[in-house]
């Protein structure tokens, strides 16, 4: 792929050896569990209302206009941490701006896709990234190729961690907001709606820090340190989220990086004219307490939590091949976290 269109994802690399099986996700909504690790609870009293939510075959944002529908308030009052797979079942928190002396039950919300668990009042509007994490349930069906393999892979998962990509649905059907933002930062489109051009930067710079982590595993650098890398607080290397300024690490590492950011100059210097500052993203993402359990022969549960901004699709791929029902369209919205 180079510079000059970005028409399609490339295939990036695992970190092990491929297992050669393959089985089906998301068959069912309930195939697929989310549980959102919230930053904080709702502390009682304030001018907002926290709703806890489970949704079964709804996306959030469609939950979001509900809820302000519901509670007489406009769709900018309602904030969340994230937004959540829509063919699946998950349970994540919103926020509605209804100050003291106005109230509204939400738990007598009737929806066929979506239920308020619970409601408490709070101090400060959620916002995205105001989680912990998300912990997940995920029944992989009609499992077939080599268990083994699988059993191997799921123990260097737990024991080593992945390769930190961000996930497909970051980068839109068939990963068209790369080569929309490309577009726009070459200014042959121009983009002035503000969610769409933050959607398309987003996708940009995820592109080309999987670009980075894609080069080090093909390097045989997987699990190992650079010359010059710079480290997160636990410890792990980093790779850069493209802005403004010199990237900060040095020596071998910087080489690599900035032979990724030559080789995609238009989105590199797109997203430091932007106005966007360089940020480190960690290389490795660690599963945290990683089990699992055959049901059946051709059937496996994992059960795992990630932080925030981490993907389970990075866990899945380094297992085996998933494929979904062909349900998705072009207009669905992604899942960000």
């Amino acid at each position: 792929m180079t510079d000059a269109h970005y028409t399609s994802l490339p295939q990036w690399p695992t970190a092990y050896p491929a297992s050669g099986a393959s089985a089906t996700l998301k068959l069912l909504n309930e195939d697929f569990l989310v549980t959102e690790l919230p930053l904080q609870l709702p502390s009682g009293a304030g001018e907002h209302i926290w709703v806890e939510v489970e949704k079964n075959g709804a996306n959030t944002a469609f939950v979001a206009q509900q809820l302000a529908e519901a509670a007489g308030v406009n769709e900018w009052d309602v904030g969340y941490a994230g937004l959540k797979d829509r063919y699946a079942i998950t349970r994540q928190w919103f926020s509605l701006y209804l100050p003291k002396g106005e109230t509204r039950d939400l738990t007598l919300l009737q929806h066929p896709e979506f239920k308020v668990l619970s409601q408490s009042r709070h101090v400060k509007k959620l916002r995205p990234g105001d989680l912990q994490g998300n912990r997940f349930r995920i029944v992989l069906r009609e499992v077939s190729g080599d268990r083994g393999g699988i059993e191997t892979n799921l123990k260097a998962v737990a024991s080593q961690g992945v390769p930190n990509y961000f996930g497909a649905q970051r980068f839109g059907f068939e990963g068209g907001n790369v080569e929309q933002g490309r577009a726009m930062l070459a200014r042959e489109i121009r983009v002035r709606n503000p969610k769409k051009k933050g959607i398309y930067l987003s996708a940009v710079r995820s592109f080309v820090f999987n670009e980075v982590l894609a080069l080090r595993i093909q390097q045989g650098l997987w699990g190992k340190t650079l010359p010059g890398d710079v480290m997160d607080e636990a410890g792990r290397p980093t790779g850069p989220l493209w802005g403004r300024g010199r990237v900060s690490s040095t020596d071998e590492a910087q080489a690599l990086e900035n032979g990724v950011a030559e080789r995609h100059a238009i989105l590199c210097n797109g997203l430091e004219h932007a106005g966007l500052d360089q940020e480190r993203r960690a290389l490795v993402a660690s599963p945290v307490d990683l089990a699992w359990e055959w049901l059946q022969p051709d059937q496996l549960v994992l059960t795992f939590s990630l932080p925030a901004g981490n993907y389970a699709t990075s866990v899945l791929n380094e297992l085996l091949r998933t494929t979904e029902p062909d349900r998705h369209t072009e207009s669905e919205p992604a899942a960000l976290d």
